[in-house]
């Protein structure tokens, strides 16, 4: 029999070997089954397979580089998640660092009766904060610069309430504008931009026109650069500037009335709730908007890039773990006179493609934990990693031109990593179902015909 199935009965061999071991017998004195019986057959069997042989080194490379896949694919989808989370945490802080929570206006005429509506806005229990404001479009000259703006009127010693703008000045200080002074505080590059500095004058052009007795010219007037601040938004420091409101509303022609009244919440999640109950409170004169109004588009825009981003990555964490197939195809076509041997001992075939769903979800958990415990890392470290490789090569990856933020922010959010290591090992399991299915198929007797 040997000498016309010789590695039929080495494989028989092995299995009464396997099944006379002293391991795999219950212990006489004690009756109890000892440490080999306490795992479960496929369990064995499947992480017996995992090992190397030295005839499957090629099968061994292929499931390494599947390991890989996976945890490269994990690690990136984790890290570029944070990097997305951080993004939109960094965009919504800058950008509500310079505007506001809320805002109350009204709908035909400057507010000129302020300090009643201010007051009865704190009154609602998530307003932390209300501060009047001025607002409009002009231009700023300085020699031959010139550029449109957004310039906004403030009370000094109103404002800390709806801002920290206060915070940002890199020259100067925000309390040192004086009504009647026309004094003048530059975003960072809109200085740089006009060359600016403190103590400089500076011409504001408004859109309104005076009718002068030589015809209808633009309204002019000179501004002293008071300070200089820098929110770390491109848009905001580039095309932004403030002045004291009585100044702001001289300049734009309202009559010592305000544009409305900014108003800062505890929670800036509970806006559109506020803003609701606020419409109520204040009646039908009055237009009552939030941050989720005025800046939808801009943050329904970077979730919707989230989760694209989430999807295209997905996709190589899919490839990889579809890998999984090729190597278990290999597997059972090696494993093919085992898998019979197994069958004509009594194995069901259930218990066979159990063997291989073991193997290959090994396979997606070993590279699924090496990509989380990578991206973890990754993404704890992305704001210390970049800098040193764009001072290492020279280079500037985010232009504070082009993007809005010149740092690459992470923010790492654990819901987001589960996520991820649930894709991961779902995929896994689904690429390991067509070949612990063809495993079960084999037919002992087709098997071992040619062996």
């Amino acid at each position: 029999m040997q000498a016309v199935f010789p590695r039929a009965c080495a494989m028989l061999s092995f299995s009464r070997d396997l099944a006379s071991s002293p391991s795999s017998h219950p212990d006489q004195s004690s009756g109890r089954t000892l440490p080999f019986m306490l795992q479960p057959f496929e369990l064995f069997v499947g992480l017996r397979y995992t090992r190397a042989k030295r005839r499957n080194h090629f099968i061994s490379f292929i499931s390494l580089l599947s390991i890989l896949g996976i945890a490269l694919g994990v690690t990136a989808l984790i890290t570029v998640m944070a990097v997305m989370n951080g993004f939109e945490k960094e965009l919504r802080e800058r950008i509500l660092g310079a505007a506001s929570h809320a805002t109350i206006t009204l709908y035909d005429e400057p507010m000129v009766e302020w300090k009643q509506l201010a007051v009865a806005a704190v009154e609602h229990p998530e307003v932390k904060g209300a501060a009047p404001y001025v607002e409009g479009q002009v231009m700023v000259v300085k020699g031959k610069q010139v550029t449109g703006i957004v310039v906004r009127g403030v009370l000094p010693d109103q404002e800390p309430n709806v801002s920290d703008i206060d915070r940002k000045m890199v020259a100067g200080e925000l309390d040192e504008l004086q009504s009647g002074s026309f004094e003048i505080v530059l975003g960072s590059a809109l200085a740089d931009f006009l060359g600016a500095v403190v103590g400089d004058k500076i011409t504001v052009i408004t859109p309104e026109a005076s009718v002068t007795p030589v015809g209808v010219l633009p309204r002019m007037k000179r501004f002293t650069v008071r300070g200089i601040f820098e929110i770390g938004m491109f848009e905001y420091d580039r095309n932004f500037a403030l002045m004291h409101a009585d100044d702001a509303s001289t300049l734009l022609r309202l009559n010592k009335g305000y544009t409305g009244v900014r108003l800062q919440l505890e929670d800036m999640f509970a806006a559109r709730m506020v803003a609701r109950d606020l419409a109520t409170e204040v009646g039908e004169d009055y237009w009552v908007s939030d941050w989720t109004q005025r800046h939808a588009n801009f943050f329904r825009a970077v979730r919707t890039e989230k989760t694209v981003m989430f999807v295209i990555l997905a996709l190589i964490v899919a490839v990889a773990a579809f890998n999984i197939v090729s190597t278990l195809v290999m597997v059972v076509t090696d494993k093919q006179s085992a898998i019979a041997i197994m069958r004509t001992m009594g194995a069901s075939p259930k218990s066979i493609m159990f063997v291989f769903l073991i193997q290959g979800a090994l396979i997606g958990i070993i590279g699924t934990v090496l990509g989380v415990v990578g991206g973890v890392l990754l993404a704890s470290n992305v704001e210390t990693l970049v800098p040193a490789i764009e001072r290492l090569f020279k280079t500037r990856f985010l232009d504070p031109s082009v993007y809005y933020i010149s740092v690459l922010p992470s923010e790492l959010d654990y819901a987001d990593v589960w996520k991820v290591a649930t894709l991961a090992i779902i995929l896994t399991l689904l690429a390991t179902i067509y070949p612990a299915w063809r495993a079960a198929r084999t037919e002992p007797a087709e098997a071992l015909a040619y062996e």
